[in-house]
């Protein structure tokens, strides 16, 4: 199951755990097992099963439908409708009608999209149903949904020619000039492979002229049990699901002449091309350095699972290196990578590939090729694997600590990759013990030896810029000739060995002098303990058994960027990134990472609008790293102005690159809309604001606001022992300094526009449009009217899917969102956004409306209502075992001053809600004489200079095989 080092969720490991002796030498060719954790199985009729139990959570079956067969297996007359086939399946069935599917499993629970989904990709589609696991007929019904997928769509002509118009929505939301640079690229990436032909979106004129019978004959043809797996995962009986599984899905039948399931080819590449890709409305410019790709399958033994360990450091250490690269004065680029990489489920490459910065692609390509041939070269330090062995085992420790806390989702997406690609499932007692033996033994000569045969070395390579057609003068667009020339140039270069500079074992010599807990009391109905400390910070510690390694920190205060001057809007919004950009108190952000090599804590403080904030997370063993990090961070700040011009310089280069990009005019114009131009009301960085941040006023400004802990608040929640954190806590935050600040938001009077305002904003060249409207107004904050507000909002939601999209085939996705908040005034604010094409624009605003003024008139249906009902109190219930859920609630009872014991009423004020309820909501804060309408259209051809249409252009340089 290692396969990445960022997918180890089961993985555990620790060089020495009480109870497991060292292992007797094994056999390396072995294979890995399957894991007793789980019940793999086969059906005569060729259709896999995988059964796990899991009781996280409580009370719920993770359900999947798996099918090796998606867009590579259309024939050219169906492109796209692998994808229209996922569509359909949610479009009736033969035990459930057109609509009334989605409309059960709501009525259960389970919400559209967030719950219920499914995915196309190119070599498979995917069915994902979580559903509750504590009544027998929704299990029943649950697994027939499942065998309803598998063979049973009816795929209706009208339901079909229904469909179009929604398929065409999301077709349109994809496009822009990711899209256009995407399609470009294809045939370069995939090396003429089928792949590039065969995009899971199809293509236009193919969704919209297809006869019916195209569709029924790729579900024929590919929806077959010797192609499909049932995962099952959480909590029920094994055997009851078995049973349930066989009963409906033993009598799948294979066609009689089955089409061979064969994956496309993808040759490799033997010469060099450079491709450059621009395009007028592209995001960051970026280089990627594309290897050969080679065939590549799961090696599913012992050997092969260390030589994943290995693949994991290499990666890591070299990473590291790059983003080392990254944080230098005038750095080569913003970010870097280099990794194997999978194409597909059987192809994967080395890759090489930089987000730009000021220096351009020259530079880039300098610095990301030559670290890269330093280490193919010279290999790692001794220190460097140190340091990386640390923190992977203590990854893996903590997974192996939360083994019985790992939510079934998770195991679900392992057995699918299983099924999939091949990943090893040997379960964690299995994987433990392969660790805990591989891991220690694994040498630096033979991680030197892997980076030495894995970076590719005079190769063929695909060389590929992507960015805007609007290229700074310091940063010209390159031709494909120089970036081949670039690459060759860094290659020959004379490399050194890596500089491994020595840092501070510890962040810090010793603890400070503690103070002391002056006052103590309990809250046993939601299991609290309170402390007030010498210095007058207070303490709430909530331990659980929701997750055995996860403490989580939080603290907040009134004040924040409210009582900065307009002078000083950018110093204060900006102080805190700027100050953690440098590093903390002695050591630079680089220090910082080899100092907590082996450990998992990290803190953050902040500015927020109307708050300082504090927050943290921790192992349950590095609990005192963490607050140890909390006192740093009030003991001064780390000046450093070569961090700081780098920070500057790459928020300088995304903040140019946003301009460009149609969604930044639209969102700057609906706040600005939205607040007449109020210049303190909140958006993104522009270019011109950067000169107008100063490294010392934003230091000066976070240092007044965190030289003092007065009127802080801690919360702790987590797997701690209240008798073991507390000596910390006096130790390290009764000795916070307390001066007197102030503590008090200042209301800066920013204000939404009265009456309804309406803009136009053009924008992009892709024929797509978006409609934003937003409701404010003051309003009675209290719990309650939040609830309803939370309701309004959640029926509309079902509302505009049922019939903007599904009977008017208006949009693709989009909804409503609304909130409520007592600071610095009592308001609500309600955002509805539907992303539509431009001819639908007035459709669309007609339909909004009416369903609004339904809302008003009649409320919700009382079935919509339920439904919102209980999706909540599953939620809720789920929730309530969630240590993110109470620091979440706690925080919030002390910000705004509410009761915290409401935590266990809030099932009770939902089973109260009424339609009344929520028709009053929609008439107090659905106000149709107040809102802002702004719409996104695109430009026209007299608005372009050019009078054409924008599209990607590309030119290349190189020999191109015919496989790229």
């Amino acid at each position: 199951m290692l396969i990445r080092f960022a997918r180890i969720s089961f993985l555990v490991a620790a060089l020495s755990v009480q109870g497991f002796a060292p292992a007797a030498p094994r056999n390396l060719d072995a294979p890995l097992p399957v894991g007793k954790q789980v019940k793999v199985g086969k059906l005569d009729n060729g259709l896999t099963y995988y059964i796990q139990r899991n009781r996280m959570p409580e009370h719920k079956l993770e359900l999947r439908l798996v099918v090796k067969a998606g867009s590579i297996l259309e024939d050219d007359d169906q492109q796209g409708l692998a994808h229209f086939t996922e569509h359909m399946a949610f479009n009736g069935s033969r035990h459930f009608k057109k609509h009334e599917l989605v409309s059960y499993l709501q009525s259960i629970g389970v919400k559209f999209g967030a719950d219920l989904n499914a995915y196309t990709s190119f070599d498979e589609t995917v069915y994902i149903l979580p559903v509750p696991s504590d009544r027998k007929d929704d299990l029943d019904k649950a697994f027939l949904v499942l065998e309803d997928w598998a063979h049973g769509l009816t795929l209706t002509d009208a339901d079909i020619d229904k469909e179009r118009d929604i398929i065409l929505e999301e077709t349109r939301l994809g496009k822009g000039a990711g899209d256009r640079i995407q399609k470009v690229l294809m045939p370069k990436m995939y090396n003429g492979s089928r792949y590039a032909d065969r995009l899971p979106i199809g293509k236009e004129d193919v969704i919209r002229t297809f006869k019916p019978e195209t569709l029924r004959r790729f579900y024929r043809d590919w929806y077959r049990p010797d192609l499909m797996a049932v995962v099952a995962v959480g909590d029920i009986d094994p055997i009851k699901a078995e049973q349930m599984i066989r009963r409906h899905f033993g009598g799948l039948k294979n066609p009689a002449h089955e089409r061979p399931r064969e994956y496309a080819p993808i040759a490799a590449r033997t010469d060099s091309e450079a491709v450059v890709v621009t395009d007028k409305e592209a995001g960051p410019a970026s280089i990627l350095i594309r290897y050969p790709v080679r065939p590549f399958q799961d090696r599913a033994t012992l050997r092969g699972y260390r030589e994943q360990l290995v693949e994991a450091l290499f990666g890591g250490i070299l990473n590291q290196r790059l983003q080392e690269l990254s944080q230098l004065p005038s750095p080569p680029f913003i970010g870097a990578s280099s990794a194997l990489s999978r194409l597909t489920p059987r192809y994967r490459s080395y890759n090489a590939m930089a987000a730009l910065g000021m220096n351009g692609a020259t530079v880039a390509i300098d610095a990301l090729v030559q670290e890269n041939e330093r280490a193919r070269r010279f290999g790692f330090t001794a220190a460097e694997l140190d340091r990386m062995k640390k923190t992977m085992l203590r990854t893996y420790e903590r997974a192996w600590n939360e083994r019985d806390k790992t939510d079934s989702a998770v195991h679900a997406a392992e057995l699918m990759r299983h099924f999939l690609e091949g990943e090893s499932i040997p379960g964690i007692e299995a994987e433990y013990r392969y660790v805990n033996d591989m891991l220690p033994g694994i040498s630096l000569d033979e991680i030197n030896a892997y980076a030495a045969r894995t970076i590719p070395a005079d190769s063929g390579k695909l060389v590929i810029y992507t960015g805007s057609t609007q290229a700074e003068d310091n940063a010209p667009i390159p031709t494909g000739e120089q970036l081949l020339a670039a690459v060759t140039a860094a290659e020959r270069r004379d490399v050194r060995a890596h500089d491994e500079k020595a840092v501070a074992a510890h962040l810090m010599d010793g603890p400070p002098p503690p103070g002391k807990i002056v006052a103590e009391s309990r809250d046993e109905a939601l299991g609290l303990t309170r402390l007030t400390l010498s210095n007058g910070v207070k303490v709430i510690l909530k331990p659980t058994t929701f997750r055995n390694d996860q403490v989580l920190m939080s603290a907040a205060r009134y004040g924040g960027q409210s009582l900065f001057d307009d002078q000083d809007m950018f110093n204060a919004r900006y102080a805190d990134t700027i100050v953690a950009a440098m590093g903390l108190k002695d050591f630079s952000p680089l220090d910082m990472r080899k100092i907590l090599a082996g450990k998992s804590a990290s803190v953050s403080a902040g500015l927020g609008n109307n708050t300082d904030v504090v927050a943290g997370t921790a192992g349950a063993t590095d609990v005192e790293t963490m607050l140890q990090m909390v006192w740093l961070k009030f003991a001064g700040v780390r000046r450093d102005e070569n961090l700081y011009k780098s920070f500057m310089g790459k928020q300088m280069e995304l903040a140019r690159n946003r301009m460009s990009q149609p969604g930044a005019l639209f969102g700057d114009t609906v706040l600005a809309t939205l607040y007449a131009n109020n210049p303190r009301a909140p958006r993104a960085l522009r270019p011109d604001d950067i000169g107008k941040i100063d490294l010392d006023r934003a230091i000066a400004i976070y240092r007044q606001r965190f030289s003092s802990a007065k009127d802080l608040t801690f919360i702790f929640v987590g797997s701690f022992d209240p008798a073991a954190i507390k000596p910390l806590v006096a130790t390290y935050l009764g000795s916070l300094p307390t001066p007197d600040i102030p503590t008090a938001y200042r209301d800066l009077g920013i204000r939404p526009v009265s009456g309804v305002v309406k803009r136009e904003v053009k924008s992009g060249t892709e024929d797509r449009s978006t409609v934003s409207l937003t409701f404010t107004g003051p309003g009675d904050v209290s719990e309650l009217e939040e609830l309803r507000l939370s309701a309004l909002t959640e029926v509309m939601n079902i509302r505009i899917i049922d019939v903007l999209r599904e009977k008017l085939g208006l949009i693709y996705g989009g909804g409503m969102e609304g909130s409520m908040t007592r600071i610095p005034y009592s308001h609500y604010t309600i955002g509805v956004t539907l992303p539509t094409g431009p001819d639908n624009v007035d459709k669309v605003l007609t339909a909004t409306f009416a369903e609004i003024e339904r809302m008003r008139t009649e409320g919700p249906s009382q079935a919509d209502l339920d439904k919102v009902k209980t999706n909540w109190l599953q939620t809720y219930r789920k929730s309530l075992q969630e240590n993110t859920y109470w620091l979440a609630a706690l925080q919030t009872s002390l910000t705004e001053g509410t009761d915290p014991g409401t935590i266990l009423t809030f099932d009770r004020e939902v089973q109260k809600l009424t339609v009344d309820d929520v028709k009053r909501a929609a008439q107090r804060y659905l106000n149709t004489e107040n809102y802002v309408q702004v719409v996104l259209n695109p430009e026209s051809k007299s608005d372009d200079k050019t009078g054409k249409r924008v599209e990607a252009t590309a030119s290349t340089a190189g020999k191109p095989d015919k496989q790229g």
